[in-house]
């Protein structure tokens, strides 16, 4: 019985197998190409466009942000180099301004030194001119005390 089984389930396998290559297998294969021509149309085609337009924007988008970069970078030289020019200006006006301070100042002490000057030389002409009324007067004075002493004296010589 056993036997018989075995024979009954190889003998099935025979006549309708896995590769059996009948009618059904030309129309499998239609079928399977009518599902690619249908993927292809309805699927894949819009897909593919689609990725076409995204890596296009992405081109576009690297050129563009590369040339952002670019221009940013000039833009940032150019500033920097204005920068260093406005600097070196402002330092030269500061020295310059530092300069005319210092003349000012100069000038100003010179002239605070000459006026100090003439008043000192004015108050020593005053003195020398007060020195010299006092020496008058006092010899002024010393003649008429002299005369005065000489009286004196020769009247108590007299006496």
């Amino acid at each position: 019985m056993l036997y018989s089984t075995f024979w009954l389930i190889f003998a099935e396998e025979t006549e309708g197998g896995l590769f059996d290559f009948n009618a059904t297998c030309p129309l499998m294969a239609l079928q399977f190409l009518g599902l690619m021509v249908f993927l292809n149309i309805i699927f894949y085609k819009p897909i593919t466009q689609v990725m076409d337009e995204r890596d296009e924007y992405i081109r576009q988008t690297l050129t563009e942000a590369s040339e952002n970069v670019a221009k940013t970078e000039e833009l940032t030289q150019q500033y920097k180099q204005e920068l260093s020019k406005a600097r070196k200006e402002a330092l030269e006006l500061i020295n310059q301004s530092k300069k005319e301070a210092q003349e000012i100042v100069d000038n100003k002490i010179k002239e605070a030194q000459k006026e100090t000057e003439a008043l000192v030389s004015d108050a020593f002409a005053q003195l020398k001119d007060q020195q010299t009324q006092a020496l008058n007067i006092l010899e002024d004075q010393i003649s008429t005390l002299s005369e005065q002493i000489k009286q004196k004296l020769l009247s108590k010589q007299s006496v």
